[in-house]
């Protein structure tokens, strides 16, 4: 008896030209009417968590997404002149805004060429966030600050100190209001659990020099 109640709801459902599969797969509107434009969705993105106050910088990997306008979605590198290059738009600056500034100068461009645009700007990868260490290290060279990174962090990451490195004078330059200062730091002190103080965080654009 159950399987000739699911038969003729079946029949009932093509007399009126609804077969039983597209009942339950096709996607219904807001009323009631089934919608075909699902191609159409946006694109969904998942970014990197940005640290207060970042602000975008070259060699950033960023994905665009407009809405409803593939062709001008994508996902781009800051170029080291702090631009980016778009579909129809050519060069945008992206250095030096945040991600939220970039999405309003871009749809600002985009008015042009389209009516009402709709951009998001996601952050891929954050790579212009760097610290530098050079002199007596194994691994001298750039290091990306992906997250909070402090002198002791840094200096693993590049290996550890040679042998002969003097660490009781490590230098770290920082440029501060447009003047550099030096800031000393005792690494033997610190080994010791003293002079915490000198395990400081580092900012994007410092310099680790180890003699």
């Amino acid at each position: 008896m159950q399987i000739r109640i699911v038969s003729v709801a079946a029949g009932l459902l093509l007399l009126i030209g609804v077969s039983p599969a597209s009942s339950q797969s096709a996607p219904v509107g807001p009323a009631g009417e089934r919608r075909t434009d699902t191609a159409l969705a946006p694109t969904s993105t998942t970014g990197t968590p940005v640290p207060p106050g970042y602000v975008i910088g070259p060699d950033d990997v960023l994905q665009i997404v407009f809405w409803r306008e593939k062709d001008m979605s994508g996902e781009v590198t800051v170029r080291p002149d702090g631009r980016i290059s778009l579909p129809l738009l050519n060069d945008v600056v992206a250095a030096g805004r945040t991600p939220e500034q970039l999405r309003a100068a871009i749809v600002a461009s985009a008015n042009e060429f389209l009516g009402n645009p709709n951009a998001t700007v996601v952050v891929k990868e954050i790579r212009s966030r760097k610290a530098f260490i050079t002199g007596s290290v194994e691994r001298p060279g750039p290091y990306v600050l992906t997250g909070p990174t402090t002198v002791l962090q840094l200096i693993a990451m590049a290996g550890g100190l040679k042998d002969y490195a003097d660490k009781k004078n490590i230098v770290v330059l920082r440029t501060s209001n447009g003047q550099q200062v030096s800031l000393l730091v005792d690494y033997s002190s610190l080994l010791k659990r003293q002079k915490l103080e000198d395990n400081f965080e580092l900012m994007p654009g410092d310099t680790i020099l180890v003699r």
